[in-house]
């Protein structure tokens, strides 16, 4: 994963950790769904998914994230605006 370039590849390592570490059906993992009610996993599981993309690819998330990330959308375009890999997104308050 440490080869990532770009926020398409980014976005889709994140789905790749989720579907493997979790066991998620990609068929689920859709960019509108919501990670705990539709994906399923529970805060500590998206505490760790962040986590996990913190230490993989040097990002740090701010104090709050999973106040204002409820989507798989969300999640991944924060790592990638984060990352410098694209613009802000417009759920940033």
């Amino acid at each position: 994963m440490a080869d990532v370039r770009n926020w398409q590849e980014l976005s889709r390592a994140i789905v790749k950790l989720i579907r493997d570490q979790y066991g998620i059906d990609e068929a689920i993992l859709k960019r509108t769904a919501v990670l705990e009610t539709d994906i399923g996993l529970s805060i500590d599981q998206v505490e760790a998914i962040l986590d996990y993309i913190t230490e993989t690819f040097e990002i740090r998330f701010p104090a709050g994230t999973l106040n204002e990330v409820l989507k798989l959308e969300e999640l991944c375009l924060l790592a990638c605006w984060l990352k410098g890999y694209y613009k802000q997104p417009t759920f940033i308050s």
